[in-house]
């Protein structure tokens, strides 16, 4: 059985943020990127399983320009076994990106798609959706324990005030969740295995898929910066600025 792993190159967790003078979009010049955290839970996960005998190859593909490509090498040094870069200019958004992924399942024919929950730039929280709706395959979101048995999969899912246990028929679409599992690191000889890896480039014109836009972005601004705090003596001190200055009591 084949595993597809869609992964997203973001701004690493890690890095300051900053916002282009005129406001028009996030600046990412001399920014370091990294795969969206979700993805790499999903790209564990999916290595996880070949690893346990339940999959014969884990497929990473990513939607963007060519730097990508490097997310997809990082996949490939954790264990995946080749990648797939569907080459745009910028990132479009989730329904494309949607759309794209729908083409790739179709060619490849995976028995299980996994998807990060969402990505941590965008936070749209929507292309596995999209993605399950189009192909027409039952779908568990925010997974946090997977298991393949009997042609089926069992997935336990974050709910507001617990867990919900589905068992889903394959193939099927998953999108990982936090506690699903801690990714591993890549070791150096896996980083020089992966340049060897096969990485194949298509493109939407080649797969069949017109992009189009169905939002646009009109400003970016950062948060605003918070006053720093006042430190007191004492509580009654804390209780009078709470009840005079703050006017919150």
């Amino acid at each position: 059985m084949k595993i597809l792993v869609a992964v997203k190159r973001v701004i690493d967790y890690n890095a300051k943020v900053r916002v282009k003078a005129d406001n028009s979009d996030v600046d990412l010049n001399n920014t370091k990127m990294a795969i969206n955290p979700f993805c790499e839970i999903a790209v564990e996960e999916a290595i996880r399983l070949k690893e346990a005998g339940s999959a014969d190859e884990v497929i990473v593909v990513s939607v963007g320009p060519k730097a990508c490509q490097e997310q997809i090498r990082t996949a490939l040094a954790l264990g995946a076994d080749r990648g797939i870069q569907i080459e745009t200019d910028d990132i479009p958004e989730s329904l494309n990106v949607a759309k794209l992924l729908a083409q790739v399942v179709k060619n490849e024919e995976p028995g299980l798609v996994l998807l990060g929950k969402q990505a941590i730039d965008s936070d749209n929280n929507q292309t596995g959706q999209m993605l399950s709706a189009l192909l027409g395959m039952p779908q568990a979101t925010f997974a946090s324990e997977l298991t393949l048995k009997d042609g089926k999969v069992q997935v336990a899912r974050e709910i507001d005030g617990g867990s919900q246990t589905l068992s889903l028929s394959l193939p099927a679409v998953i999108t990982a969740d936090l506690r699903l599992n801690e990714p591993r690191y890549a070791s150096l000889p896996n980083i020089m295995k992966a340049k060897r890896k096969p990485l194949t480039v298509t493109t939407p014109e080649t797969l069949g898929v017109e992009l189009k836009t169905h939002s646009t972005l009109i400003k970016v601004t950062p948060p605003v910066e918070r006053s720093a705090g006042i430190l007191v003596n004492s509580v009654d001190e804390l209780v009078e600025k709470l009840k005079n200055q703050a006017n919150v009591i």
